[in-house]
């Protein structure tokens, strides 16, 4: 994808992290062939494949496994849990989500302390609130090196604009709205337009949209405060993002495609919805989904309301792996500055690695299957200022049982404040799990 052609980016990639690229001289026969397998679980679209060829390339008697590729996290996150507590299971390389980081921080044994392994010299390699979302609270041990952060845009289908008589260039739709609330009246125009398609894909994708970008604005949490207590009830972040979700779905402009699920992915395939809240790494998601056949049909403008951090992840080796050493090794070649670029050119997700960020190869980087949309101006403008929102202990139920109360408003089964005492009851429940 883009305009970085792939071999030149192999050989840059191959030549600055040369000195990652050591040979490990094991002689572990996993693979039956006398080379080590290293399996690597992931979920989503992280952009790897190409990194691991040149990997392997470089590493011949390496072999990558990736598992997981395209996968839900709510189906991935209970599986590495349940690895963990067997003691068995688990890749040698696992991917930790931002939002279940401080719950395996909270056993960091069950993981290969990165800081013992020379990684505090790579300090310089990411952000600092990336790096330090890696390290233990005591700042002792470092479980995992960062991949991406989530910088916010909207992304639409022009074609859908375009039948709505609505404009199409995306400096143009960018003014359409600058709140959320011009959101919605572009929304309600699009809907009356009659073009057989809904205006956005689901109200959770949004909703978790608009709460990272006013908690981010205002206190940096949402769920947990960072005393680690459930603030769901009382943080006005979350109220507010709540507030303007039910008026999103009030208007009738869901399609009410449960996201990640069959009809969530038939639905960009059959060009059912025009928007759709998107982090970086979700232009990989859309051009998996939509297909080959929807390139130049869909661009990128800005989000609504004042920016965002949806999303990003860490590279973390489990103590269970046999192959320790290999594995660091990896997690250090693909969380390097080439590494980030490389996994952006792929895939989209938007470095944490502010030389990555600098990179030409991310500055003037345009995606053909967006309309050549300039996606490295798009996300990275603003990603050494992104606001982090902090994550709690059981983040991730929580957010689940919150959006499965919008979920049952949006599909007409609970009222929005029925929904929302759902949302708060059933978030205290999981967190006391």
């Amino acid at each position: 994808m883009g305009t970085f052609p792939r071999h030149r980016l192999a050989a840059v990639a191959l030549a600055a992290a040369g000195a990652l690229l050591v040979t490990s001289g094991c002689s572990s026969d996993d693979a039956g062939d006398g080379k080590i397998t290293l399996t690597v679980d992931v979920f989503g679209q992280f952009g790897y494949e190409q990194l691991y060829q040149e990997y392997m390339d470089a590493n011949p008697d390496v072999k990558i496994v990736e598992r997981g590729t395209g996968g839900n996290l709510d189906e991935y996150s209970p599986k590495l849990t349940q690895w963990l507590a067997a003691g068995k299971g688990a890749g040698d390389v696992v991917a930790i989500e931002e939002g279940l980081m401080v719950e395996y921080k909270a056993n960091p044994d069950n993981f290969v302390n990165l800081l013992d392994h020379g990684a505090a010299e790579l300090k310089g390699n990411f952000l600092e609130w990336k790096w330090n979302q890696g390290l233990t609270a005591d700042g002792q041990k470092l479980i995992g090196l960062g991949t991406d952060v989530g910088g916010m845009a909207m992304c639409y289908r022009t074609d859908l604009f375009a039948k709505a008589g609505l404009p199409t260039d995306r400096e143009e739709v960018s003014k359409l709205w600058p709140t959320w609330e011009d959101y919605i009246a572009v929304g309600e125009k699009f809907k009356a337009a009659n073009t057989g398609a809904s205006f956005l894909d689901a109200a959770t994708n949004t909703f978790n949209t608009i709460v990272l970008q006013t908690a981010g604005n205002a206190q940096g949490y949402h769920y947990y405060d960072t005393s680690d207590n459930l603030v769901v009830d009382s943080n006005p972040a979350v109220k507010q993002a709540w507030d303007i979700t039910m008026n999103i779905i009030d208007a009738g402009l869901s399609g009410k495609y449960g996201s990640w699920s069959e009809e969530w992915v038939s639905a960009f395939k059959q060009s059912k919805f025009a928007t759709i809240a998107c982090p970086a790494w979700m232009t990989g998601v859309i051009e998996g989904n939509a297909g080959p056949e929807a390139k130049g049909k869909w661009d990128i403008a800005r989000v609504p309301g004042d920016g965002g951090n949806w999303g990003g992840s860490h590279l973390a080796v489990p103590r269970q792996s046999k192959h320790q050493d290999e594995a660091i090794k990896l997690v250090k070649f693909l969380t390097s500055p080439q590494g980030h670029i490389g996994a952006f050119k792929a895939k989209g997700p938007l470095p944490s690695s502010p030389q990555a960020l600098d990179d030409a190869a991310i500055t003037d980087a345009t995606n053909a299957y967006f309309s050549d949309a300039p996606v490295g101006k798009i996300f990275g403008a603003g990603a050494k200022t992104l606001k982090p929102v902090y994550m709690g202990p059981k983040n991730q139920a929580v957010r689940t049982e919150v959006e499965n109360a919008v979920r049952t408003v949006e599909l007409g089964q609970r009222s929005p404040d029925q929904g929302w005492q759902d949302a708060v009851a059933n978030a205290k429940k999981a967190a006391a799990k």
